[in-house]
């Protein structure tokens, strides 16, 4: 496994993630289509904030089930936090805020997240 580092475009939402990027999901529901995010999916605890919590504000909309973290200052969303089916704490996390990654070799598969 590799530890990557990312963040907001301010740099006051930070963080690190363990994990193996095989791939990315892109949504088309309306919040992620008009953030443009690439989302990767790990377990919550594979995600560590090198800022403080707080620093991340959230955004609930539709069902309240997906907390979309963003920073307040840039706007930037870093992360969304939820559960999967079996109910694991997980992290979607916006490969666009990743350093160093070449998100051409990163295949993407497509979500009908709007038809949910």
């Amino acid at each position: 496994m590799t530890t990557y580092t990312g963040s907001c475009h301010c740099g006051q939402v930070a963080f690190e993630v363990e994990g193996t990027i095989d791939g990315a999901l892109s949504c088309n529901c309306s919040m992620c289509s008009r953030k443009g995010a690439l989302l990767w999916f790990v377990p919550r605890a594979s995600l560590r904030l090198t800022t403080p919590e707080d620093a991340a504000a959230t955004y609930l909309f539709n069902r309240h089930i997906i907390r979309h973290r963003f920073c307040p200052t840039c706007g930037i969303h870093p992360y969304g936090e939820g559960v999967d089916p079996k109910g694991n704490a997980m992290a979607a996390v916006n490969l666009r805020c990743v350093e160093g990654l070449d998100l051409e070799a990163i295949p993407v598969r497509h979500f009908d997240g709007r038809s949910i």
